[in-house]
């Protein structure tokens, strides 16, 4: 009798085992899965990231090629875009607009800083844009200006070009800072496109 009622106690001890087995295999899916979804978010959240830089930098170019076309279609009058290192779009009213030249940039600044679709804030982060004289105008020969467009991107990347005068780098130059408030050249991005305006002949 004894060894009988041994054995049927154990079904019973087996299911208890057998249910504290699925409990922890119920355990261990849900950290997996906790896990997957963790890293999915980062993913994500990367993509996201990727995706706002592509879109500045698509925004950028068309930027820099409105006022390339811009000094191009004023070109008796290229110099009077030159700006300093700190460009236009980064606040503030638009200057005065007597001549073509300051009525172009104050359209840009205006576009900058996003006045162009309809708001106060622009698609880019901090934008600002420069005009550099690369190559001073000199009889017989081409000038080059140097257009510039500068942002804070997101990621830390190698940072622009600042070894000339009219390096794309210059423009926005330590204007660029991370969230502890410290300069960070490595979040400058800035692209820029020459503009040759040849002397011809008649051109004073």
């Amino acid at each position: 009798m004894s060894r009988q009622n041994h054995n049927l106690c154990r079904p019973a001890q087996r299911q208890f085992r057998q249910c504290g087995f699925s409990l922890i295999e119920v355990l261990v899916t849900i950290v997996i899965l906790l896990i997957g979804l963790l890293g999915l978010a980062g993913l994500q959240s990367r993509a996201f990231t990727a995706q706002l830089e592509s879109y500045q930098r698509s925004q950028a170019l068309i930027l820099l090629k409105d006022m390339a076309g811009r000094i191009e279609a004023n070109r008796k009058d290229a110099a009077s875009y030159i700006t300093d290192t700190t460009g236009v779009g980064v606040g503030g009213s638009c200057p005065g607009t007597a001549t073509a030249a300051e009525q172009d940039l104050c359209d840009w600044h205006n576009a900058l800083m996003g006045s162009a679709e309809g708001g106060t804030t622009t698609a880019m982060i901090g934008a600002r844009g420069c005009v550099f004289e690369e190559v001073a105008p000199v009889s017989g020969t081409a000038a080059i200006y140097q257009v510039v467009v500068a942002w804070q991107g997101l990621n830390l990347t190698a940072p622009p070009d600042t070894s000339t005068a009219a390096s794309p780098g210059k423009c926005g130059e330590g204007q660029y800072k991370n969230r502890d408030g410290v300069v960070n050249e490595s979040l400058h991005r800035a692209i820029a496109i020459p503009v040759s305006i040849a002397a011809l002949a008649g051109t004073p």
